[in-house]
């Protein structure tokens, strides 16, 4: 839905709200006018109600909403004496019309001093935890989301069972484009595992203004593009679906490439513009090779020594590693019972036919890629046949039907067409990123799907609250509360985190008993 539509849409709710509630406003001793105006109308609504103004922000944050508007029917209907069960469930299930019904057919008489207290000690339980899942859910949705690491395509620098907290509001929290949705959860409602939203209607991409760009390196975490599949949903029909932006599977990977920036990869290194991409001291390049012994390799020496765990036994004394880093097989190399140690790459020009742009024109694979121009937002590539491959889904999909505008690209002869007339040239709308994994043989990453549209971008991780080892079954001590960004041996921050929260509880512990010694 355009804006217009949503535009449109609104001033029909207020309609709706002026119908059903003007006769509310006067018995409360308001003028009926102001259930017309929008917006002030809120306002009021929320001074005869006896809450606070600032609820009225919470009725236009998208999903909090969905919690919010059924709790102000019930705090309406209270104020006016409705306080039966029956009350409270014909005002939800009623999707707050039953007011219609107070409004014009009952005596109505305001109660300006009501007590808020819930006369239950239920009705106290569900009241708190409405409203911590609205504080939990714009926490979770424009300042911090909690999020895991489930590959292994950034060992090194976060580890299989790092569990992360990723900031929005660094690149800007991109405000939520589907607004019928669960809260707290992703694209699957857990236990049930159904899908946790419906698909219409969609809030057009806004973005709040962030206070940092993204730049070459920085760990990111985005939707990824190209998700049409159910394998993170579990629905378990093994179907395709249409997903919207913000629901579409969440990615981890580092962005190598920035708007602007000419890539290519030459025997598994990036190189930005001609210059080979410097990693941070932190980050460790890894790459597949084939290990001969003339015995066997302790398994947990290698993962304890040479921090290596991805293996896979070969036969003929061989072992085929997925991803070992230039320090570890320096000292693999040292290893009495290694004979002989090959790194598994592929030859340049050897077409790989899963690697974008997926067109034997491009002879591309992991290890040879590009030169590839990346996208600027205002920037203008030439249009060819020839380079129609690069750019075509970012024009059809990521500047046409994902921002509801109707691009489709065909070919007569030698001529491109974008909805029927002839281009030469394409003038980008948005920015886009080129996003990789440090384990190069073994990530999927942007070598295989393409460019991440700026408006897929969710976040930046930011710190490791919680990492578990799976394969020795124990929590990593050392890297609880340490920080993702930043160079040298990750710190952990764990005991000062232990020591504010100790303090804050002997505060409020101190707090509480001070308060009742003066009653």
């Amino acid at each position: 839905m355009s804006w217009t539509g949503w535009f449109i849409f609104f001033l029909i709710v207020q309609v709706i709200h002026f119908a059903g509630t003007w006769k509310l406003y006067q018995a409360a001793g308001r003028k009926a006018w102001e259930a017309a105006v929008p917006v002030y109308n809120s306002v009021v609504l929320m001074k005869i109600i006896n809450r606070p103004w600032w609820w009225t922000i919470l009725l236009f944050v998208p999903i909090v909403n969905l919690i919010m508007f059924p709790v102000v029917w019930v705090e309406t209907l209270r104020s006016f004496g409705r306080n039966s069960t029956t009350d409270t469930f014909l005002g939800i299930l009623t999707l707050g019309l039953y007011i219609y019904y107070i409004n014009y057919t009952q005596k109505l008489t305001y109660i300006e001093e009501r007590s808020l207290k819930p006369r239950t000690s239920t009705g106290e339980w569900v009241s708190s935890i409405l409203f911590a899942v609205v504080a939990a859910t714009i926490v979770h949705t424009y300042i911090m989301q909690p999020f895991t690491i489930p590959t292994s395509s950034l060992e090194k620098t976060l580890l299989v069972g790092d569990f992360l907290f990723v900031s929005k509001f660094h690149y800007g929290a991109r405000t939520p484009m589907t607004p019928i949705s669960f809260p707290m959860v992703h694209d699957t409602i857990p236990l049930v595992h159904t899908k946790s939203y419906r698909t219409e209607p969609q809030i057009p991409y806004f973005r709040l203004p962030g206070f940092q760009d993204i730049k070459h390196n920085d760990i990111v975490v985005f939707n990824w593009p190209v998700d049409t599949v159910n394998a993170f949903q579990q629905y378990g029909d093994g179907k395709y679906y249409y997903k919207p932006i913000d629901k579409k599977s969440n990615y981890v990977k580092r962005c190598v490439a920035l708007p602007g920036d000419s890539l290519e990869v030459r025997d598994g290194y990036v190189f930005i513009n001609g210059k080979k991409n410097d990693l941070p001291d932190r980050a460790r390049i890894q790459f597949s090779y084939e290990v001969k012994v003339n015995g066997q390799l302790n398994p947990e020496m290698l993962y304890n020594r040479y921090d290596i765990t991805d293996r896979y036994g070969y036969g003929n004394n061989t072992y085929r590693f997925a991803a070992i880093s230039e320090e570890s097989l320096n000292m693999l190399k040292n290893n009495p019972n290694v004979v002989e140690i090959t790194r598994l790459h592929s030859e340049k020009g050897q077409w790989d036919q899963g690697i974008f742009p997926n067109n034997q024109n491009y002879p591309w694979n992991n290890d040879f890629f590009g030169p590839l121009y990346i996208p600027k937002q205002g920037a203008t590539v030439s249009i060819t046949p020839e380079t129609l491959p690069l750019y075509k889904r970012v024009i059809e999909v990521y500047e046409g039907s994902e921002l509801g505008i109707d691009n489709k690209i065909t070919q007569s002869g030698t001529e491109v067409l974008l909805n029927g007339k002839a281009i030469t040239d394409y003038t980008f709308k948005m920015d886009y990123y080129w996003m990789m994994g440090d384990n190069r043989n073994n990530s999927e990453d942007a070598r295989t799907w393409g460019f991440v549209p700026f408006n897929h971008v969710v976040g930046k991780p930011v710190f490791v609250w919680m990492s578990w080892d799976g394969i020795n079954k124990k929590v990593r001590w050392e890297r609880l509360f340490t920080t993702v960004g930043g160079s040298g041996k990750p710190v952990s921050y764990l005991m000062y985190f232990v020591i504010v929260v100790i303090g804050w509880f002997a505060f409020d512990f101190y707090r509480k008993r001070k308060k009742g010694a003066k009653k």
